[in-house]
């Protein structure tokens, strides 16, 4: 009851739920999503909450996580279920000697989360390495593969249905050296921690980054060709030139040395964040006509003039 959900997001922020279930197993969770369901009482479901802004007054109704962690090998695949750690299928892989998703290494959150948002880094995604995904949407468990799955960057069609909740994934592995896959593990654990100190309160990215092909004339002028890669623009470059390190706005703040990544202080709040993402959102559209996209999602903040 009246469950903090500030200690249950990076960020550190969002004020209390009404209920907050957690669910070991599918069974156990399909059957709080058909009680919640058929219940007047609004409800949303919640991962890791790595990703996640809450508000400042919380929710008012239940939050339910599903928080089954089986990872088990089939082969040369691994089958995972959706409330594992991402960073632990990361370190089942290597110690299997399973190639594929060793660059998302300190991404922090959990699978079903990783599947939803198709989650990435260092030129390698959940897309290229799932084969299918378990859901349920409420009434029945179904299967979809990959293409069923409508991956596409950043995105997944789970973020369309929100009604379809991830239970389980599996993903195609490629037999490869334990060492050679630790040692590359490691090399990006220490970039990452660099940019993203696992004790910093942060979303890691706010902002995706953006298709070239999908700019505006003004915008594609002024990117140097050496920043475009598979076809991608970081959004740290539109919002560097815009001026957006170190803004503060409340307990919030972005970095000085990446400007796609902002900080809770101490005495951040939803508000604060918002009201900042406002800011840079608009800096980069009064600049170049480009509208920039949140990677981070919302809880209790439908209407984000509310905040």
């Amino acid at each position: 009851m009246n469950a903090p959900l500030a200690r249950y997001t990076r960020f550190g922020l969002g004020g209390p739920a009404r209920l907050l279930v957690d669910a070991a197993s599918p069974d156990a969770f399909i059957q709080v999503h058909r009680l919640v369901s058929a219940s007047s009482e609004p409800w949303t479901l919640l991962g890791g909450g790595t990703n996640l802004i809450v508000s400042d007054a919380g929710f008012d109704g239940i939050v339910v996580r599903f928080t089954g962690q089986t990872v088990e090998r089939e082969g040369n695949t691994i089958r995972v279920e959706a409330g594992a750690v991402l960073q632990h299928l990361v370190d089942f892989a290597i110690a299997e000697g399973l190639g594929g998703i060793e660059t998302m290494t300190g991404i922090p959150g959990w699978v079903g989360a990783a599947v939803y948002g198709n989650a990435g880094a260092y030129g390698q995604s959940i897309a290229e390495r799932l084969t299918d995904a378990v859901y349920f949407d409420g009434s029945r468990t179904e299967v979809l593969d990959n293409a069923g799955c409508g991956f596409t960057y950043r995105a997944s069609g789970f973020k369309k249905h929100k009604e379809r909740a991830v239970l389980s994934a599996r993903f195609a592995m490629l037999p490869a050296d334990r060492v050679a896959l630790r040692e590359k593990a490691e090399g990006i654990l220490t970039v990452r921690n660099a940019k993203y100190p696992p004790t910093m309160k942060c979303a890691g990215s706010i902002f995706k980054n953006l298709l070239f092909a999908d700019l505006t004339e003004k915008a594609r002028a002024a990117v140097p060709p050496s920043l475009v890669r598979d076809g991608k623009v970081p959004s740290a470059f539109f919002l560097e030139q815009a001026g957006g390190k170190g803004m503060v706005q409340g307990g919030m703040e972005v970095a000085r040395y990446h400007a796609n990544l902002i900080f809770n202080t101490g005495t951040g709040t939803a508000r604060d964040v918002c009201q900042l993402i406002d800011l840079l959102k608009g800096r980069v559209r009064e600049r170049f006509a480009v509208e920039l996209e949140e990677e981070v999602q919302y809880v209790g903040l439908a209407d984000r003039r509310s905040y």
